[in-house]
């Protein structure tokens, strides 16, 4: 027995599909609209915007102007799209949560140590703290992803200046970061109930990750990986 088919000529079960597909679409922009928006009013014309467009969708594969693969594939390519957008935007968020801290805890060395391991720990922490939040924060704000600070900067110039290019400069900016932000967690610290009249033995100390919240511990490592996966693709590009 043939399928039912809609008005324009298309199996009812492909519309069903498709009609199915666009829902789901729907459902995926509520969730991220409300992750990422904070207006209300800017939220809700967001949502009606993905919905107008999946119903358009829809709309067309049930009167015969789109197969139903080509709207299953353009639904798709939206998704897609949006889950880009939304993992963009969260690096970025993570991106100047992390500089923030990484500046905190350069502040930290400088005061803790008396200034003795402020020069060779703490202020080039700090300097790659603030130049995280300014370009995170500026991608954020302005809606791009290729915002470079002065420190930055001054790494391309340092790889200029040796025949290298920004590549080069990007990969060792990226490797500094790493390097500060090993050293960050794995430095000696005190513990918190750690209290001594005179001088502190080594049984008072702790590695800095063991007394780092987990949420602030979460936030440095996903900003690691946000660093690797740039150097990753640096490197790819220098290789092509």
């Amino acid at each position: 027995m043939k399928p039912p088919e809609a008005p324009g000529g298309t199996d009812n079960r492909d519309i069903w599909q498709v009609s199915h597909a666009a829902n789901y679409l729907t459902n995926q922009a509520c969730t991220l609209g409300a992750r990422h928006i904070e207006d209300g009013t800017l939220r809700l014309q967001f949502n009606r915007e993905v919905a107008y467009y999946a119903r358009s969708i829809v709309n067309d594969v049930a009167q015969g102007r789109k197969s139903s693969e080509r709207g299953l594939q353009e639904i798709k390519n939206e998704q897609n799209s949006l889950l880009s957008q939304s993992w963009e935007v969260t690096q970025k968020g993570v991106g100047v949560i992390a500089g923030a801290l990484q500046f905190a805890t350069g502040a930290g060395i400088c005061y803790g140590s008396a200034g003795m391991l402020c020069l060779l720990a703490g202020a080039p922490l700090m300097a790659h703290g603030a130049n995280n939040v300014y370009e995170n924060g500026r991608n954020l704000w302005e809606g791009k992803s290729d915002t470079q600070g002065p420190v930055r900067k001054g790494y391309h110039e340092v790889a200029k200046k040796m025949g290298k290019g920004k590549q080069a400069g990007n990969m060792a900016f990226g490797s500094v970061d790493l390097g500060m932000s090993i050293y960050s967690a794995s430095r000696l610290v005190l513990k918190p109930d750690a209290w001594r009249l005179f001088r502190y033995v080594r049984t008072d100390y702790v590695r800095a990750y063991r007394s780092t919240s987990v949420s602030a511990f979460a936030i440095d490592i996903g900003a690691d990986a946000a660093t690797t996966s740039g150097m990753l693709k640096e490197w790819k590009n220098t290789n092509e």
